[in-house]
């Protein structure tokens, strides 16, 4: 959850680089309370449009600004520039190319981003 809290509380930090740990932690934590939330939407009938849940649908709303900060952060982290999110467009060719980005390793040492969060402690 700490990771997760990271995320959150550098929810406009778009500079700088951001670990795969911290992205995938908050993914998964993302995962996890929207399936959560999409269950207590559906146990109390609780509907915006059509299947969306409005607990879900005002979650999604909160943590849109911290994961796009993050999504900034990780590809930064590979030495990408966030324009490489323009990929998102294209459908699952795009979301592949951006989820090979997402898995892969830092760089190494310092770059034009800033300094390895893996060697900053």
């Amino acid at each position: 959850m700490d990771w997760y809290f990271k995320v959150l509380r550098n929810y406009v930090g778009f500079r700088g680089r951001a670990r795969r740990k911290e992205y995938w932690m908050f993914m998964l934590v993302n995962l996890i309370l929207t399936g959560v939330l999409s269950m207590v939407d559906k146990m109390l009938g609780l509907r915006v449009a059509g299947d969306e849940g409005i607990l879900t649908a005002i979650y999604g709303l909160l943590v849109f600004l911290p994961w796009w900060a993050v999504q900034f952060r990780r590809l930064h982290d590979t030495d990408r520039s966030a324009w490489w999110l323009l990929l998102l467009i294209i459908p699952i060719v795009g979301w592949l190319i951006i989820l090979a980005f997402n898995c892969q390793d830092s760089t190494p040492d310092e770059n034009r981003f800033g300094p390895n969060p893996k060697q900053v402690i």
